[in-house]
């Protein structure tokens, strides 16, 4: 519009006017119109040859209108200069920039090296475009079933068999998951939850490294004078605690409480320190476990029947009376005269027989459990009555049993085997073991020596199970403090603990000057983070592969229909077995009413269960349920629905970058099944079948250390 000596003023297509600098202005022309004249070169710079261009260029830093002149001939117009420019701006690969219209073409090896990488990604688009394909049309490139775990779990975004999933998924309209099972990826649904486990917490593997295993030192502890023996079940291969009493000449009675002392050879920060630090906890499931430390090293330790373990004693002294007068805590050998079996024992031990003569009892150390049961009644009437509340005892403990599982998931059989909650057996068990690591606990607190500790305050929906490294009361349990110290071999906050209470047992006030941790440890508080994220996990795997065995065992039994009490919210408890669903048409049924329910197909993938009321057994509730069991019933841990890390938030936007080769994303297969609300439990609510004493109190952890 008009020009001055620096400056011109311009106006735009839209009308609006604008000055600009001078120097701004690349191409000055009288015709054609502005647009007719970008249609053309649009148009036009497709065609142009990009090697005939390179080849053209000087190698010094040239104008687009000298290459333009070079390329067209002298007599250039503007349509063919700005035709050149485009085409210059579009091909970085070639000619780099070096100010407003002024370029510089590549060195011939920067150029074919950057030509090499553009058919590479042309390629690899090629490629992602094939197995979505592949993908849509039920086939799983192998590509992609190489990696069918890390895609649905820990997906790397900028990967090609990501891509190829999240473009399958937005040209199907199907998810990730729905993807892979029709096109055959997904053939073993057992083998898919384990995967998806080891992937998370053993990528490695579950085997342990090469290394020297440390030995007991043994012979040089004394010999306790005493004949323990244990209480587990007959799978539990870790026996790492054991009882024994002993009368006193006032009428008395001493009570030993042994436990495996593998703290003894694993010193802080050692190699199998180290190990056992990595993984935690053992980890159980039906059927198998992922132990803490190798089998040599268990064999090493464990409480075995005829052997002569080193072990860490705990020998509390009771009056006739059954109140304790005095404890005192020894690092031993500790004959191990019997390893005494709760499912083969449990249903000749009862409370009448524990009451009978012990001569007529066809069990061993009869007299010896109906001593500890006189005690454990007496120990758990006193902590009730620091809880204002009776324990609740009602309900059902499960035991899962898998064979077969080496021929194929197909080909096992699942046993499901209720127990009943609050046996003699465990409660002598659970009684023991709270009595031990609470005397414990408040012992390593009096000598100043740091520990891990669980404590639990609060009410209702404000109750709270913490771990940390001070004592603090256990509202729960009915204890001043609780530090788990009797599983060593299982966990490794009981193995950390005891490294504590050894040091403890041999340099008394001043063991704080010995101990494997001092107060204030940082690397102590490391721990217990670590510990509680790996044990929660853990436990929800537990869960689900309960869950999963449990499903089986319906389709595995033919159980199309079963007796069931609803909860809340349309959730509903299947008699018999460890089984919460949400029923449809259970939604406004109070709680308590009995329903009979039928069941569709399970998915052993997902693991859903459809299910629907299909009779009333009763018209109305149950009667009211104590607060305590109504807490206990709703915090009943549901292992339903699958959670992916393709999530269907990101889908669309996802593949959308996909498809133009960008990060591209996936959808979720279905929304996992509501869990229920936490109560005051501060362990898993199903047991394993390794365990020695399954959940014996609503308001307490697993009595032997699991």
């Amino acid at each position: 519009m008009s020009q001055a000596d620096a400056s011109m003023q311009i106006e735009l297509s839209s009308g609006k006017r604008q000055k600009i600098k001078l120097q701004q202005a690349l191409l000055r022309f009288e015709s054609p119109e502005p647009q007719e004249l970008m249609d053309w070169a649009q148009a036009q710079q497709d065609g142009i040859e990009l090697d005939l261009l390179w080849e053209f260029a000087p190698d010094d830093e040239f104008g687009f209108e000298h290459l333009a002149a070079e390329y067209y001939g002298s007599c250039t117009d503007a349509r063919q200069q700005a035709a050149v420019l485009l085409r210059l701006y579009g091909a970085p690969h070639y000619f780099s920039r070096r100010g407003k219209g002024r370029f510089r073409k590549a060195a011939p090896e920067v150029l074919q090296a950057a030509l090499a990488g553009i058919a590479r990604r042309q390629e690899l688009e090629r490629r992602i475009d094939a197995d979505a394909l592949e993908l849509e049309q039920g086939r799983c490139p192998p590509a992609i079933a190489e990696r069918i775990y890390a895609l649905l779990f820990k997906p790397d975004k900028n990967g090609a068999e990501y891509k190829s999933l999240a473009l399958a998924m937005r040209r199907s309209g199907k998810g990730a998951l729905q993807l892979l099972r029709e096109a055959g990826a997904i053939a073993s649904p057992w083998r898919f939850h384990m995967q998806r486990f080891l992937l998370e917490y053993f990528p490695r593997g579950t085997g342990f490294a090469e290394q020297a295993l440390p030995r007991p030192t043994a012979e040089e502890l004394p010999l306790a004078e005493v004949r323990a023996f244990s209480i587990d079940d007959s799978a539990t291969t870790e026996i790492d605690d054991a009882l024994s009493l002993r009368a006193l000449p006032d009428g008395g009675t001493l009570v030993g409480i042994h436990i495996a002392a593998p703290a003894l050879a694993l010193e802080r920060d050692s190699a199998w320190d180290l190990a056992a630090r990595q993984r935690m906890s053992t980890v159980y499931m039906p059927g198998d476990k992922i132990t803490m430390l190798p089998e040599a090293l268990v064999q090493a330790f464990t409480l075995a029947e005829g052997s002569q373990p080193p072990a860490l004693s705990l020998y509390v002294d009771f009056d006739p009376q059954w109140r304790m007068r005095g404890h005192d805590t020894r690092v031993e050998r500790v004959p191990i005269v019997a390893n005494l079996r709760h499912d083969l024992l449990d249903a000749a031990v009862t409370e009448e027989s524990l009451t009978a003569d012990p001569a007529a009892q066809p069990y061993p150390c009869a007299a010896e459990l109906a001593q500890l049961w006189r005690l454990a009644q007496v120990l758990k009437a006193g902590r009730e009555q620091v809880r204002g509340r009776p324990e609740r005892n009602a309900g059902v403990d499960y035991s899962f049993r898998v064979d077969g599982l080496e021929q194929g998931e197909e080909h096992a059989r699942v046993d499901i085997v209720p127990r009943r909650r609050g046996a003699p057996l465990d409660l002598i068990v659970a009684e023991m073991m709270i009595l031990a690591n609470a005397t414990w606990g408040g012992w390593l607190a009096e000598l100043g020596l740091p520990a891990i500790y669980r404590s639990q305050s609060g009410m209702g929906a404000n109750l709270r199970t913490r771990m940390g490294t001070r004592a603090a009361p256990h509202q729960g349990l009915g204890v001043a403090q609780y530090a788990w110290c009797t599983s060593p071999l299982r966990r490794y906050a009981d193995l950390v603990n005891q490294g504590q209470l050894i040091a403890a047992a041999r340099h008394g006030r001043t063991a704080a000057l010995a101990a494997p941790y001092r107060p204030k440890d940082a690397q102590l508080f490391a721990v217990v983070g670590a510990f509680e994220e790996a044990y929660k996990a853990y436990a929800d795997f537990q869960r689900g592969m309960e869950r999963y065995w449990t499903l089986r065992y319906l389709r595995q039994q033919g159980i199309a229909q079963a007796d069931a009490s609803v909860l809340r919210e349309g959730l509903v408890r299947v008699d018999g077995m460890p089984l919460v669903l949400a029923a449809l048409g259970a939604q406004d049924l109070p709680r308590g009413t009995r329903v009979r329910l039928g069941f569709g197909e399970a998915d052993l993938v997902t693991l859903e269960q459809p299910c629907h009321v299909l009779q009333l057994l009763q018209d109305t509730a149950a009667p009211e349920q104590a607060p305590e069991a109504a807490e206990a019933d709703e915090e009943e841990s549901l292992a339903g629905g699958l959670q992916l890390a393709v999530d269907a938030a990101e889908a669309p936007e996802a593949a959308d970058a996909a498809q133009s080769g960008a990060e591209a994303g996936g959808s979720a297969a279905a929304d996992a099944t509501s869990q229920a609300a936490s109560g005051e439990d501060d362990a898993p609510a199903e047991q394993p079948a390794q365990h020695a004493a399954p959940h014996l109190h609503a308001g307490m952890p697993a009595a032997d250390g699991n």
